[in-house]
């Protein structure tokens, strides 16, 4: 029996206050994009393409249009909001700088509120990252900066023989059962400062790939950081450069480098419910 006042499990509801604060939030995100050159973009609630970049399908929520054709709920924003810009809206625009900022839906009734943004035709994620560092500064709030660089998970999966599945599930035992001294240490390398001495031990393409890392650190000069070079996104387009803030255990935003078809490209997300969560016991203390 279900009674007249439940929403379904994992659902959003915000009224008063929390409301409130849902509202502050989005303002002061989209006035600081407007800033940044950004032009707002909604993007329909239905897709037929989703599929193309979810990694686990069974996220989706399916359902069918007119002719019977599958269709999704959206899942994620970024690579619609991509695709929409280049092929449907190509010849309206110009602009390559976009936000977002509306939910996703996953299975089996999942809401996320989400506030991102895409720059089209750059891969320039220094200037993507000091934006949400700037947000959360003037959100009062400065969580852990975990950076991370997806190309060493593809390199490592390619040449070195451990399965992507093994870093997807960090299953740690696995990896130490490889036996490589220099993917141990990789796997405990945690600050910027400690990229130094492994350059020389590890082999030439994971080190190109952590001077990457330790160059993003030093140009945002950010004291609240860890680096995780094993860590591997589960989402299909993050191809390199990648950032994640954290606070608690709950993601706060991320975001990186990736590509779509021919077009390079930087973008975010932010979790407008899990920095309500936070600010909610902000304001309760």
């Amino acid at each position: 029996m279900v009674y007249e006042h439940e929403i379904p499990k994992g659902a959003r509801l915000y009224f008063g206050k929390s409301a409130r604060l849902k509202r502050d939030i989005e303002d002061i995100a989209s006035k600081i994009l407007y800033k940044e050159g950004f032009e707002e973009i909604c993007t329909p609630l239905f897709s037929y393409h989703q599929h193309h970049y979810i990694e686990d399908e069974r996220e989706l929520i399916r359902l069918n249009d007119e002719k019977n054709r599958k269709l999704s709920l959206r899942a994620d924003s970024t690579i619609d909001v991509v695709r929409l810009i280049t092929k449907r809206l190509g010849r309206s625009t110009e602009h390559r700088k976009w936000f977002y900022i509306q939910p996703v839906y996953k299975f089996p009734t999942k809401e996320f509120y989400q506030i991102g943004a895409e720059m089209l035709d750059s891969r320039d994620i220094e200037k993507i990252l000091k934006i949400v560092i700037k947000i959360f500064s003037e959100l009062g709030i400065k969580p852990k900066l975990q950076l991370s660089n997806i190309k060493i998970a593809h390199i490592l999966s390619q040449s070195y023989n451990l399965p992507l599945e093994v870093l997807k599930s960090s299953d740690i035992d696995k990896i130490l059962e490889m036996g490589t001294g220099w993917i141990e240490k990789l796997l405990y390398l945690s600050e910027i400062g400690q990229i130094e001495g492994l350059l020389g031990i590890v082999p030439k393409d994971i080190a190109d790939e952590l001077v990457k890392i330790k160059e993003l650190a030093d140009s945002i000069n950010y004291d609240n950081l860890i680096i995780a070079p094993l860590f591997y996104t589960k989402m299909r387009y993050y191809e390199e450069l990648f950032f994640r803030f954290f606070e608690n255990n709950l993601t706060l935003a991320m975001g990186g480098e990736y590509e779509s078809g021919d077009l390079e490209a930087a973008g975010f997300a932010i979790y407008s419910d899990n920095i309500i969560e936070i600010k909610k016991v902000e304001n309760e203390g």
